[in-house]
């Protein structure tokens, strides 16, 4: 058998850049590790190394990265002082893995020659193979548009060779989409019906999430740039895809979402009806019996876990020295709807300006979206069962007006607590929350899960059945079958508790999809398919959803006043992020990077570039 694995500088072919071999078995010299007679004459090598596919493929926002959350409206940066983030990056979350894409490719030609599995088994795992590779293309797809298209090829490369023969040209925007659909449906029919382990390898209903996710991304984007003024495209449709298009890739993701849904497999989680806000928290984050989470990046102790929960964890309940690291933003508290007010906004004073007295910090949030408080610990919440206080001070009335108090984290004075160990501050402290709220979605209760020595096993959900239901009921509203499209919407809203619409428009799909993913990973991209990123995120003082907010929790001390002990609450720019948001056209597209160019002249660049 050839040595596949043997050559320790990897030509990457579609640029000709030579990439020095990572630490891992397939770039390693066989003749030191292992051959690939050994590899692909043992199930469990074939395992191992698919494995080491699995875990080289998570990208964008995610628990491996609390920082992550910082960047856009989600949440805010609670670790020492302020970020001097505005603009965003040129290659933010950019991807361009063709080692990895190069190492599936080798694997499947020794898989392919083997003769240590039987056919179905061969065509099995060929098929996860083959989604890992589809679904990098989607990730390199969703930030730089069309990218070189190499299929099954593996490019061998000698000193003195002549590289031209190995420079691919850019596919279009619209290939990489299509060739990403194409590959789920030939691989689907070998992969297995039933949920996996912790949701951690791909079955079929995983696979056609991927086709329906890539098909309505790439006819949102056939939709809505096309109605820009000046639509973002080059010459050769490596960015940009035609208008006309959008029907297809629309009817394409209508139909392969339906799959998912009709399928029986998954549902949306409704176990704990009298709790809507537990069994929100539980439908994402509780992996035992799990009917929601389709596929996931999971984590088992001892071996991989993920800091999320040691690194963002409330102080007043930290296990070890981290804490606080980040914290979610009023501007993602206030777009969770009211159960009978689909305006979000909180109720913090009156139409003169008067505070608003409540009885307990958490009456403010009466009557929310409960997906909120499944998502969100708010000041006065529960975790593992005991109170999160969040106090930022004390209002004092004197003289008529009130006087703000604050004191250091975990003060307190005759009247009682001053400022709650837990925060919210202005101050540079680490390890206090600035923004008012900590994170609940991702939040392990485990104990042991906020110590460097343990960390967590919470999973990382890529694919769950709202989306799906939420993917049909986006391209449905585009086919211009309202009736079907609402009854989807409807269906995650009457999970959340939430009154039907009788009717809907786009913004009810940004709403909806907004608060049933936040922290999931879609914020970011789904504003950049719909073309909407540079308007919420316009740069100005002036824009609401530009700036970053917080919300401070006061005590009211006043002895002998009807409001004495009651609770009032300050809505505020965000002290940690002082500058707005701002997403230019040139974002809508990572640059490509010049060596790439210098490597390949085919590789042509992106807009505003």
């Amino acid at each position: 058998m050839k040595k596949l694995f043997s050559n320790k500088f990897i030509l990457l072919a579609l640029v000709g850049l030579l990439s020095t071999g990572c630490n891992d078995i397939l770039d390693q010299d066989p003749d030191k590790i292992i051959t690939d007679e050994q590899v692909f004459g043992d199930e469990i090598m074939i395992n191992s190394v698919l494995a080491n596919f699995y875990g080289r493929v998570q990208w964008g926002q995610s628990t491996s990265d609390g920082y992550g959350y910082t960047i856009l409206d989600e949440a805010g940066k609670s670790d020492g002082g302020p970020d001097n983030i505005q603009n965003y990056a040129d290659d933010l979350w950019r991807i361009y893995d063709y080692t990895l894409i190069r190492n599936i490719n080798q694997f499947l030609v020794g898989l392919r020659s083997t003769s240590a599995l039987s056919a179905e088994k061969k065509l099995s795992y060929e098929a996860e193979a083959r989604f890992l590779r589809a679904w990098t293309y989607f990730n390199m797809a969703r930030g730089l548009g069309g990218m070189p298209i190499v299929g099954d090829d593996v490019f061998e490369y000698s000193p003195g060779k002549d590289i031209t023969a190995l420079q691919y040209a850019r596919s279009t925007e619209s290939e990489v989409y299509t060739y990403i659909m194409k590959e789920i449906d030939e691989i689907n029919e070998h992969l297995g019906d039933s949920p996996t382990i912790n949701a951690a390898r791909i079955n079929k209903w995983g696979a056609l999430m991927l086709k329906a996710r890539a098909a309505v991304y790439a006819g949102s984007l056939a939709n809505y740039n096309n109605k820009m003024a000046s639509p973002i495209k080059t010459t050769g449709g490596e960015v940009g895809i035609p208008a006309s298009e959008a029907q297809k890739f629309y009817e394409a993701a209508l139909a392969t979402a339906e799959q998912v849904i009709n399928s029986g497999q998954y549902q949306l989680s409704l176990k704990k009806p009298d709790d809507l806000s537990r069994n929100f928290y539980e439908a994402i984050n509780i992996k035992e019996n799990n009917v929601e989470v389709i596929w996931a990046r999971d984590y088992k102790y001892p071996g991989q876990t993920v800091d999320f929960t040691k690194n963002n964890i409330p102080a007043s309940h930290a296990e070890d020295i981290d804490r606080a690291y980040a914290g979610p933003i009023l501007n993602l508290v206030e777009d969770f709807e009211y159960i009978n007010d689909r305006d979000g906004v909180l109720k913090n004073k009156d139409n003169q300006g008067n505070y608003i007295f409540y009885d307990t910090p958490l009456a403010i949030f009466q009557g929310k979206d409960p997906r909120l408080e499944g998502s969100i610990i708010l000041p006065g919440s529960l975790f593992k069962g005991e109170v999160v206080t969040l106090q930022a001070g004390q209002k004092i009335l004197q003289g008529g007006a009130y006087v703000t108090k604050i004191g250091q984290p975990g003060t307190s004075d005759g009247n009682g607590l001053i400022t709650s160990t837990n925060g919210p501050i202005t101050s540079n402290l680490q390890y206090v929350n600035k923004s008012g709220f900590f994170f609940r979605k991702f939040l392990d209760e485990t104990p042991g899960a906020s110590t460097r020595g343990r960390n967590s096993e919470m999973w990382f959900p890529r694919f769950r059945f709202a989306e799906a239901v939420l993917i049909a009921s986006e391209a449905a509203f585009e086919l211009g079958n309202q009736g079907k499209a609402i009854g989807y919407l409807n269906q995650v809203r009457s999970r959340a508790g939430l009154n039907a619409l009788t009717n809907m428009s786009l913004n009810d799909l940004v709403q909806e999809r907004r608060v049933e993913f936040a922290f999931e990973d879609h914020r970011y991209w789904d504003l950049k398919r719909w073309r909407l990123a540079d308007k919420i995120w316009n740069g100005s003082t002036q824009n609401p959803d530009a700036i970053q907010y917080a919300l401070f929790p006061y005590k009211v001390v006043a002895p002998g006043n009807p409001n004495h002990g009651k609770w009032v609450f300050d809505k505020q720019p965000f002290s940690n992020s002082p500058n707005p948001r701002f997403f230019q056209m040139k974002n809508y597209y990572n640059f490509i990077h010049q060596d790439w160019i210098n490597n390949n002249p085919k590789i042509v660049r992106n807009p505003y570039q």
